[in-house]
This record gives structure tokens, C-alpha cells and sequence, in this order.
């Protein structure tokens, strides 16, 4: 569904009197398949809006090749626009139109009759949960339904190819988690394949059936949100002992048990072992017999904010 190949983008500014060149994406390769939800991550200045934009054809490309929905963004850009759906984090409606007439028009730019446009926009108005509100005014409708309804006028010209920009920032959490749930729905029930771009990690790891991280102009991890945790973090283990003197004895049993480079702070000794399940027994029995008695022990499994700090050394919510 989207293929890009060395997928570059440079602007020109100027220092001084001088011209000089900000690479703002620096050769990205990345696919879709039909059928899927893709999260694509990065933090600010990484490269993320500048690729979704020249994968929408908002913005050539300096150089490279990308296909979306089967047709280059530089040579087919109409053919591109007419078979993808683009929710921006903005949105788009007016606040002053009626909610019906927003999404009826937006069909009647996309070359559909206005009777296909508002049986379509009924249609999806019934299944974003938004009924009874054809004839209201953006202006005085919540934020998560204003968000179904950018969404609905995306959808209204029936496209294979659904671009979500932040679909869920400033919403409160349940009206996150309401349009998580339309989000599944379009892949799911609708068959429509989606790239979404966050700033919620659990949102990502709740919604996407793979990630792409961008960190300086380039993709730095690309897989599932299970197995980008196996590869990149590892599972933390955190000792609380009895006795704070004995930090160190309990630091070389977790790096025999595989572990990185411990961190201490007083009685608390942690560090990240992959497969901590199938070492901690085996750990426990060597902090045993050494004499290392605990007060507590815990273990955590990775989150994707972990996969996020180790690919690009910092927090996304640092990014955001």
C-alpha cells in the first residue's frame, strides 16, 4: 500500500548572507501492507511531518521514489490523492458550516455526487457514533466528536488508504479511548489500512500492528510493538534489600544472570535482563546462597517509551 525508497526531502535557508541545506529526512525506506494500522514515532524536528507530507503529496520530494496506493507521489500525485483519506492534526471543519453539509461538500471536491456524498456521510455518521448530529455546528460539538467527524470526512470518498495525524490529541482519555476504538473499527471492519502518527505511546502499542521510529531524517526501528520490546529493552528486574550494604553482592548476581550494568541507590539495586522470567528463579537461589536477603523484588516489562529512550536516546514526551 505505501513503498518509499531513499526518500529524501532538504530545504534551503540562509545563515547570513550564505545559502545552506537543512536535510530535514534523510533517506527513508518503509512499507505498508494492505490491511494494516501503522504507527509511524519520532520525536519533533526528527523528519515525521515532512515524510507524512510527502507521502500525502503536500510536499515533493528532493529525491528518492515513493508509491502510495499503487501511484508515485511525484508523477501521479491527483491519482495518489483521489485513493487516500488525510485526517490532519488541525482538522478541517469549519466551525460555522453544519457538521452534514462539511462532510457532503468534502465528497463533491472528491468528484462524488452529492447524493453517493450524503448517503456515505450518513452512513459513517452512524458508525463513528455521531447520529443525530448532521445538522449541528462543529463549534458546539465535544472534541472527540469533532475528531469522528474529521475523521468521517476523510472516509467520505471511500478510501483504500486512511492518513491519521495525532488523531487523539487533547482529548480527555475516554474520549481517546472511544476513537481508539473507531480507529481498530477502519481496519477491522472497513478493511482500510492506516498510518497514524502519535505521540502516545499506549496508543500506539494499543492500535498498531507495526512501528516506525524516525530519529534524524532516518527510520532507527521498524517492527511489531512485542517484538521492538524483546529487541531493544529487555524486561527490568528491581531488588529492594534488607540491608544496603550488601548493594554490590546483589549487582554481580544480576550481571551473571545476564543483566546490563546494574544501577544502586542505596538498597535498591536494578538493571534490565532479556527473558527475566526465565532467569529469576535461578537468581533468587544465587542471592540465597550468598547470603542476600530481600525486602521486595519486581519486575517490570518493557514499554515502548523504553524502545523510544534506547533508539533515540531521549523520551518521546521529551519530543512532544
Amino acid at each position: 500500500m505505501i513503498e518509499a525508497r531513499a526518500l529524501a526531502r532538504t530545504f534551503t535557508g540562509r545563515k547570513g548572507r550564505e545559502k545552506t541545506e537543512v536535510v530535514a529526512v534523510a533517506g527513508v525506506d518503509l512499507s505498508v501492507d494492505e490491511g494494516e494500522i501503522v504507527g509511524f514515532l519520532g520525536p519533533n524536528g526528527a523528519g515525521k511531518t515532512t515524510t507524512l507530507r510527502m507521502l500525502t503529496t503536500l510536499l515533493r520530494p528532493t529525491s528518492g521514489t515513493a508509491t502510495v496506493a499503487g501511484f508515485d507521489v511525484a508523477r501521479d500525485p491527483v491519482e495518489v490523492r483521489q485513493r487516500i483519506g488525510y485526517v490532519s492534526q488541525s482538522g478541517s471543519t469549519s466551525p460555522e458550516a453544519r457538521a452534514g453539509e462539511e462532510v457532503v461538500d468534502h465528497g463533491l471536491l472528491y468528484g462524488i455526487s452529492k447524493a453517493q456524498a450524503e448517503a456515505r456521510g450518513r452512513e459513517l455518521f452512524e458508525q463513528l457514533d455521531l447520529d443525530g448530529l448532521w445538522e449541528r455546528q462543529p463549534k458546539a460539538m465535544s472534541g472527540g466528536q469533532r475528531r469522528r467527524l474529521d475523521i468521517a470526512m476523510g472516509l467520505v470518498h471511500d478510501p483504500s488508504l486512511v492518513f491519521l495525524d495525532e488523531p487523539t490529541t487533547g482529548l480527555d482519555p475516554q474520549a481517546r479511548a472511544n476513537l481508539w476504538e473507531h480507529i481498530a473499527d477502519l481496519r477491522d471492519k472497513r478493511g482500510r489500512t492506516v498510518f497514524l502518527t502519535t505521540h502516545y505511546l499506549d496508543e500506539a502499542d494499543a492500535l498498531c500492528d507495526r512501528i516506525l521510529v524516525i530519529d534524524q531524517g532516518m527510520i532507527v526501528a521498524s517492527n511489531t510493538p512485542d517484538a521492538l520490546k524483546r529487541e531493544v529493552s529487555g524486561d527490568l528486574i528491581m531488588l529492594e534489600l534488607v540491608d544496603p550494604s550488601r548493594a554490590g553482592d546483589a549487582a554481580e548476581r544480576l550481571k551473571a544472570a545476564g543483566s546490563t550494568e546494574p544501577e544502586i541507590d542505596g538498597a535498591s539495586v536494578q538493571a534490565r535482563v532479556p527473558g527475566a522470567g526465565s532467569v529469576l528463579a535461578g537468581l533468587l537461589r544465587s542471592l540465597d546462597s550468598v547470603g542476600v536477603e530481600l525486602a521486595s523484588i519486581d519486575v517490570r516489562r518493557p514499554t515502548l517509551d523504553d524502545v523510544f529512550l534506547t533508539v533515540t536516546g531521549r523520551s518521546l514526551r521529551e519530543g512532544a
